[in-house]
């Protein structure tokens, strides 16, 4: 079986780095006594970062979403586009500063309490919104939907002449029924 086609492959903002080290270290200072920890993490986390981010990739096929991420257990997703129910795109504030964003995929029938509903996080894509709308459109494709313009004409669909034989067919019908249910009820 040959490989599928690749139609994007996702570049990580490296502003999501910073994201990802003041938002751990944030919450570390939270508490008094996590503060030595937060220091640590100062130096730890970054090379930590860079080993996630070099092992973080997103593909768009013509046919799946190929997610692949860990340092230390390499986790890989592959979700069939078909299956896809939603790109959730999410920013909070600490994202803003940095300017990153977010988006969740969620897929039809998944039942993950855990991670809030969604298969997948991502943070950080280059161009996020534009990634969204190639897989949503990609998807749409797959299942026989037009992303813009009007509907192509079909071999099969009736022409105008067809259609009003069809609809004066379908009034003949009509009008006979009428009369059966009159002539019955009388």
């Amino acid at each position: 079986m040959s490989e599928p086609k690749v139609l994007w492959e996702a570049e990580f903002d490296d502003k999501v780095k910073g994201y990802y080290l003041w938002s751990a270290v944030l919450m570390l200072c939270i508490f008094i006594v996590t503060i030595p920890i937060a220091v640590i993490y100062l130096f730890v986390g970054s090379w930590i970062l860079n080993k996630y981010l070099e092992n973080l990739h997103c593909t768009l096929t013509e046919r799946t979403l190929e997610i692949k991420k860990g340092i230390f257990n390499k986790r890989e997703s592959t979700v069939p586009l078909e299956k896809i129910t939603d790109l959730q795109m999410f920013q909070g504030p600490i994202m803003r500063y940095f300017g990153v964003r977010g988006f969740r995929v969620e897929t039809a029938g998944q039942s993950n309490s855990a991670t809030g509903g969604s298969l997948v996080n991502l943070i950080g894509i280059v161009d996020t919104h534009g990634f969204r709308k190639a897989v949503l459109d990609q998807r749409d494709r797959l299942q026989g939907m037009t992303v813009a313009g009007p509907a192509p004409v079909l071999a099969s669909e009736p022409t105008d002449d067809r259609l009003i034989e069809t609809v004066a067919e379908i009034r003949d019908a009509l009008h006979r029924i009428e009369t059966k249910l009159e002539s019955s009820n009388g």
